[in-house]
């Protein structure tokens, strides 16, 4: 099968298109053939050798987000078929190897696949909304008549958080580039604001709530916060410093789970929840998807995608 590795850690560079064996799946996994790969930061931060996951030997496939079709069944597998579609974020942090034809996941990480979501948008999903899922409802427990507030409200996580905050109930204003304004109105928050605007003056300091999607952990989300409030970063360490401030401080670290993505499942085929793609590149193209990654200006996710009559 095709895939693209790295060989050591640097710049989008490092990747290259080569051929490796097809993975075998083992007890309780299947086989899915790979029709579309989120590309997103962790894959950006790892091809450095930063961030959680950690790499031991080269070369390595980079990669979590899969969707695709099942292709074959390991010992144990009741639940999936061969040709079922199937969606999942894989391993994470260990490697998945989803920058490939082919790739093993377990039952547990993935689910299925709904008639009608097409696989370019699948394959951005899963990473994003379950970061979102679990920032919202796990950390900060967020339901209906809260205020809750988005930084990076344009991007990958939070394009799905603003969405699925306002389908728990939520009130829910975003921090986006002026550019993006209408994009993220578009999902239901009822304010965005300029991410250098002075936020405290611009949106009041009442939230119950603020998902900081973008990692910059700083003090003036905090003290955006009323007294008891929660405070979640997806991508920053360092939270411990505002617990003494009379909110709620947590870091959400993303971990597969597949019943959760069965609920985005059911949301995906709703329309509740519209995945935005900013960006389709196909295999080959691996270094520029992280080139566009990098320079931090998607709308949604960004994904790399194999045709079947490319395999």
């Amino acid at each position: 099968m095709r895939a693209v590795v790295i060989d050591s850690f640097g710049g989008p560079e490092v990747l290259r298109l080569t051929r490796l064996p097809r993975p075998v799946p083992g007890p309780g996994e299947v086989q899915v053939g790979v029709r579309a790969a989120g590309v997103g930061p962790v894959d950006c931060v790892t091809r450095r050798g930063r961030g959680e996951v950690r790499i031991s030997r080269f070369p390595a496939v980079l990669g979590w987000d899969v969707a695709g079709t099942v292709t074959a069944t390991g010992p144990g597998v009741h639940g999936f078929a061969v040709g079922d579609r199937v969606f999942g974020l894989l391993a994470f942090p260990g490697l998945a190897g989803a920058y490939a034809e082919y790739a093993v996941a377990h039952v547990n990480e993935v689910a299925a696949l709904p008639e009608g979501v097409a696989f370019r948008e699948a394959g951005g999903a899963p990473t994003a909304a379950l970061t979102a899922w679990q920032a919202l409802f796990s950390a900060a427990q967020v339901g209906a008549g809260q205020r809750v507030l988005v930084t990076a409200a344009a991007g990958g996580v939070g394009h799905l958080a603003v969405q699925l905050a306002r389908w728990a109930g939520a009130e829910v204003a975003g921090v986006a580039p002026s550019g993006a304004h209408s994009f993220v109105k578009g999902l239901g928050a009822y304010q965005v604001v300029d991410r250098s605007a002075d936020l405290a003056a611009e949106t009041g300091r009442s939230f119950d709530v603020v998902v900081d999607a973008s990692g910059d952990a700083g003090d003036a989300l905090v003290s955006l916060l009323r007294p008891g409030g929660v405070f979640v970063s997806v991508a920053a360490a360092g939270v411990d410093r505002f617990r003494g401030r009379g909110v709620v401080a947590r870091t959400v670290v993303v971990h597969p789970e597949g019943r959760q993505l069965e609920r985005v499942a059911g949301l995906l085929r709703s329309g509740e929840l519209r995945v935005a793609v900013d960006r389709v590149f196909r295999l080959p193209e691996a270094a520029a998807a992280h080139v566009h990654v990098e320079r931090g200006c998607a709308r949604g996710g960004v994904v790399l995608e194999v045709p079947d009559d490319e395999r």
